[in-house]
């Protein structure tokens, strides 16, 4: 049985910063929860790919949603996404990822803690 659980983003867990983003985690029993604050002219490409070795994010986002700013997300295959505040989707990996305009965007990131089960 899991415990009743607050935590708030004004005390993350965690917090990483990288060029043109901050991460802040939060950890909530088989889930960990990650706030990304993106600011202008970040792009997975550009920003994230010197730390990941991979052309472009392998990285699956079961469940993400944007709670300010733009975001577009386009598929390896071509295919893309605009999200905007309020928008909540699914992203699957092999994708790259940057911010419209010049507002940050501000990004929830749902993550189990062992999607393979392991």
């Amino acid at each position: 049985m899991t415990d009743f659980t607050r935590k708030s983003f004004d005390q993350p867990d965690e917090t990483q910063d990288f060029p043109l983003v901050k991460m802040d985690i939060m950890s909530l029993g088989d889930w960990n929860v990650y706030r990304f604050t993106f600011g202008p002219g970040w792009r997975w490409t550009e920003h994230a790919a010197p730390y990941s070795e991979t052309a472009t994010c392998q990285e699956q986002h079961p469940l993400w949603t944007i709670i300010s700013g733009r975001f577009i997300v386009q598929m390896d295959d071509g295919r893309k996404v605009e999200f905007g505040p309020g928008d909540i989707g699914f992203i699957p990996p092999g994708h790259d990822a940057w911010v419209v305009g010049d507002e940050q965007v501000v990004a929830l990131d749902f993550q189990p803690v062992n999607p393979n089960g392991s």
